[in-house]
């Protein structure tokens, strides 16, 4: 560590081979990877070493999903490969990177403590979830991602790499030009010394960037994200790193309270949806006259457990998703808050005050029947098929015996987000972004995926590292002469904000919900022209707005106005990319409905702001799209995925290529 005084105040220096911005999963994995494989100089930059998504996240048992390692299922790499290709708008290096290294990506979580279950003899055995026609998924519990990296941090800590906590990186320094640029270190506010001009800053440099800040989760106001998730996308849109896919992102039903993901179990015990007006009265089951019969309504609430991600193609035909759209109907259109109830069956679901399966389908029979799961109430019922899901809200102080669920149709995982290679490498040179931060998703993508997407990234990133940027960072001299004025503009930047307030402080709470709202309302599940064009703009007078004026009333919230000045970069991209697609395609797919004037209803009753097509796609092109800070516009462009190509399996062939290093280029 040195001081640098070049410049008009002091500012704490740092070099490293590799900074990895980020400490969740994919984070932590990546710089234990690093480690591990030989590369020492590696440090960990956070701003909060506990605050993220893989933390403080799950669902009723949350899955990981990777190749099939038990039994007579008859599973191979091509064969995984070949589903994570069919989601659409996936590269196909990619899918076959991420297949290939989920079983030591496994095995490693494995190794370091991840309680993954096995059977008597040892076969970690699986489970179909969604998108999967084998049964490669998998679970340690509702905390899976959470153990994940209580056990990354503990081998990380005793590997003795460096974490810079409560360090929130604010820009990320770029040298060369066009096809030149490579990351080359970052800023980041110290948030241990807000109030210090000389210690506010601390400045990284750095062969290479690991980017793993996770999905922009503090776009949405209706979010299944934890509140110490926030993303840090739009510093790397601002450096001119291309996003892919933006478009595609998950929705689905959520508790609001104590944000989970209410699929699997919690559906499939079949509680009751139950709506009130604000104040809590004139209670309903609102889905009971909006189905043609009890067993529709009841089918569909069973298979919400397996179809959890809101899909318009399963919203037609009373399917799962007309559920979502009717939450949505009450809730947003209607101004009524919405509950799930575990202590009281549906309406369905009784006869003379006792539980009557005699409406379910074969399927969610047999499904409680084997689970010994036909007691007289959800709850019970839950009880029995998932204990440990009844645990989770009770952890939370939420007892569902007793006490409703206030529920929402939540932003829940981001499928795009930066272009990179199948070395997780971007446009950027030396920039790496892993784990959810890494658009490699496509459009429909197996449940599980982004856990083993986030390990295999981190190692895939490490071993290019390893055999290509070995290199020593630039100095301090350098360093400052290459960037001075970058740093310089962060730098006045918070000054003008604390240092020299001038007018009225702005109320970045309020800045924060804002933004928040408007994506949820325009850039979420529903989605129109008509709303796309009045977000961007609401966007724009935001962005302008705060660009002139920034004073702060209270330097502690110097980090929240450098996250929403991220948040309102990333959020006009994704607008941006949104508005692109509407207007290209115009058609619902994924977890988002695209109304459309020219369209249908999924179901009568419905609200017609749900009018849309629903149709194939071409799924073989995807987007991308660059941001220019300069003049606040987007470039787009469509371009055909990479197609699935099987490698050299010749041994001798391989081998010679993998002694030669030739394999890592």
């Amino acid at each position: 560590m040195s001081v640098v005084t070049s410049m008009k105040q002091q500012q704490t220096f740092y070099q490293f081979n590799t900074i990895v911005v980020g400490s969740g999963a994919a984070g932590l994995n990546a710089a234990l990877r690093l480690y591990e494989l030989g590369q020492k100089s590696v440090a960990i930059v956070t701003e909060g070493l506990r605050m993220g998504t893989s933390r403080n996240t799950g669902s009723d048992k949350q899955t990981y999903y990777k190749l099939s390692l038990s039994g007579e299922d008859a599973d191979s790499v091509q064969q995984m490969a070949q589903t994570l290709f069919d989601g659409g708008c996936v590269d196909g290096d990619i899918a076959l990177a991420e297949a290939a290294g989920s079983a030591r990506a496994f095995y490693h979580l494995v190794e370091l403590g991840v309680p993954f279950p096995t059977n008597a003899s040892g076969e970690y055995i699986g489970y179909k979830t969604d998108h999967d026609p084998m049964r490669r998924g998998t679970s340690a519990g509702p905390y899976t991602s959470r153990y994940m990296t209580e056990a990354l941090e503990r081998q990380v800590i005793a590997c003795g790499i460096p974490i810079f906590d409560k360090h929130l990186v604010v820009r990320l320094l770029v040298s060369g030009e066009g096809a030149e640029r490579r990351a080359a270190g970052v800023v980041a506010l110290n948030q241990a010394a807000l109030g210090d001009a000389s210690q506010r800053l601390t400045l990284f440099s750095a062969t290479n960037v690991i980017w793993a800040t996770g999905g922009e989760a503090g776009m949405y106001l209706s979010s299944v994200y934890p509140h110490g998730q926030s993303g840090g996308t739009g510093v790397l849109f601002e450096a001119g790193a291309p996003g892919k896919n933006l478009t595609e992102s998950q929705y689905g039903i959520a508790s609001t309270l104590f944000r989970w993901n209410l699929s699997g179990s919690f559906q499939q015990c079949l509680p009751r949806y139950v709506s009130t007006d604000a104040s809590g009265g004139d209670e309903r089951e609102f889905l009971q006259d909006a189905f043609s019969s009890k067993e529709k309504m009841l089918e569909a609430m069973f298979l919400k457990g397996y179809q959890w991600p809101f899909d318009p193609r399963k919203a037609r035909n009373e399917g799962s998703s007309y559920i979502d759209l009717l939450v949505y109907q009450e809730e947003v259109i209607r101004g009524r808050k919405v509950y799930l109830d575990f202590t009281r069956n549906p309406a369905s679901l009784e006869r003379g005050g006792l539980a009557d399966f005699s409406a379910l389908s074969a399927e969610a029979y047999a499904y409680l029947r084997n689970c010994g799961a036909l007691q007289g109430s959800p709850y019970e019922r839950l009880l029995r098929i998932n204990p440990q899901a009844i645990r989770t809200y009770l952890d939370h102080g939420i007892d569902l015996s007793r006490e409703k669920i206030q529920v929402s149709i939540c932003a829940q995982h981001n499928n795009g987000g930066i272009a990179a290679n199948a070395w997780w490498e971007s446009e950027i040179r030396h920039l790496f972004p892993v784990g959810e931060v890494n658009g490699s998703h496509g459009v429909y993508r197996p449940g599980g995926t982004a856990l083993n997407a986030g390990q295999v990234g981190g190692l895939r990133a490490a071993q290019y590292i390893l055999h290509h940027y070995g290199e020593e960072p630039a100095g301090q001299e350098a360093f400052l002469a290459a960037h001075k004025a970058q740093i310089e503009e962060v730098a006045r930047f918070a000054s003008e904000a604390v240092d020299t307030p001038d007018g009225t402080p702005v109320d970045v709470a309020a800045e924060l919900h804002a933004l928040r709202a408007r994506m949820t309302r325009y850039g979420a599940c529903i989605r129109s022209r008509e709303g796309v064009a009045t977000a961007l703009r609401e966007n724009s007078a935001q962005y302008d707005a705060l660009q002139s004026h920034h004073a702060l009333a209270d330097c502690r919230r110097l980090p929240d106005l450098f996250r929403l000045m991220e948040l309102l970069t990333a959020q006009f991209t994704y607008l941006s990319a949104i508005g692109d697609y509407i207007e290209q395609i115009g058609v619902s797919r994924s977890s988002y409905l695209v109304y459309n004037e020219k369209g249908s209803l999924p179901h009568e009753g419905l609200d017609k702001r749900f009018c849309n097509i629903c149709a194939d796609t071409d799924m073989t092109r995807l987007q991308e799209i660059w941001y220019d800070a300069k003049t606040r516009t987007c470039k787009i462009a469509w371009r055909p995925v990479r197609p699935l190509q099987a490698q050299d399996r010749w041994f001798e062939t391989a081998w010679q290529k993998f002694q030669s290093g030739e394999a890592f280029s």
